[in-house]
């Protein structure tokens, strides 16, 4: 899926940061990687309720916190995860995962609603330049749902999914396949993300990342460079803050 060109007078890695320093490097980035669940789309709640659902007909009893603590995870590893920890009867891990899917998908398509900035957010990037990326542990089918229910279709380059991984986040396999697919050096990508899985996957993919929680001081997300409370507050200030030797992580 490509999106469009950078158009005449938009921004451009080593244009400079808007507040007159246009040293060569100061912005560095070629593409920005987004994570899907939770960042751009509401839909964390919605996997939630599907997995007390779907588990719960197997006989499993889930928390909303216990749904919460596998975050990130590629779903047939939530459900390897938990029928190793409870075992039930009948139907396979794999099966279970399935279901979840199906249920998460109907919820999607009757339910999901882009995260505050989250569109604004894909705009600045694109004004910038930016080639853009999404990288998510959901399966394609359910990321192609949500470009569609969200009005994204054209706006990513690449759509890669941690399906198609050997390991799922916190692995970087999803990352550096979608970098590739960009024609990107890791260096040159930042990452934006809510889960702390994802925010392990990119600093070990070699980009930088910007974490997105509603509990900035989160110890789970300290390795990210810098923590934002939402993608409302994606600014000048938070680009100079990501460009070398400009400000402190965090």
């Amino acid at each position: 899926m490509t999106g469009g060109d950078a158009r005449p007078g938009d921004a451009r890695p080593g244009d400079g940061d808007g507040d007159g320093d246009a040293r060569p490097g100061a912005w560095h980035f070629d593409a920005a990687l987004f994570d899907m669940d939770g960042l751009l789309v509401d839909s964390e709640p919605l996997w939630r309720a599907a997995e007390i659902d779907v588990f719960g007909r197997h006989g499993l009893a889930l928390t909303d916190e216990q749904c919460r603590g596998t975050k990130g995870m590629v779903v047939g590893e939530v459900a390897q995860y938990w029928f190793d920890r409870a075992p039930w009867p009948g139907a396979a891990p794999q099966e279970v995962a399935a279901e979840v899917l199906d249920a998460v998908g109907a919820l999607i398509d009757e339910r999901a609603s882009p995260m505050p900035g989250a569109l604004a957010a894909l705009a600045a990037c694109r004004r910038r330049g930016l080639r853009l990326g999404l990288a998510s542990s959901s399966p394609r089918r359910l990321m192609d749902r949500v470009v569609a229910r969200l009005g994204l279709a054209g706006t990513f380059d690449v759509l890669c999914s941690a399906e198609h991984e050997p390991r799922g986040k916190p692995d970087p396999g999803v990352f550096l396949t979608a970098a590739r697919a960009l024609g990107v050096p890791p260096a040159r990508c930042v990452v934006f993300e809510d889960a702390p899985a994802g925010v392990v996957a990119a600093k070990a993919a070699g980009m930088a990342c910007v974490a997105v929680t509603e509990e900035p001081g989160d110890p789970a997300v300290a390795g990210a460079d810098i923590v934002l409370g939402s993608l409302e507050e994606l600014d000048e200030a938070v680009w100079r803050r990501l460009a070398p030797g400009r400000g402190q992580p965090r």
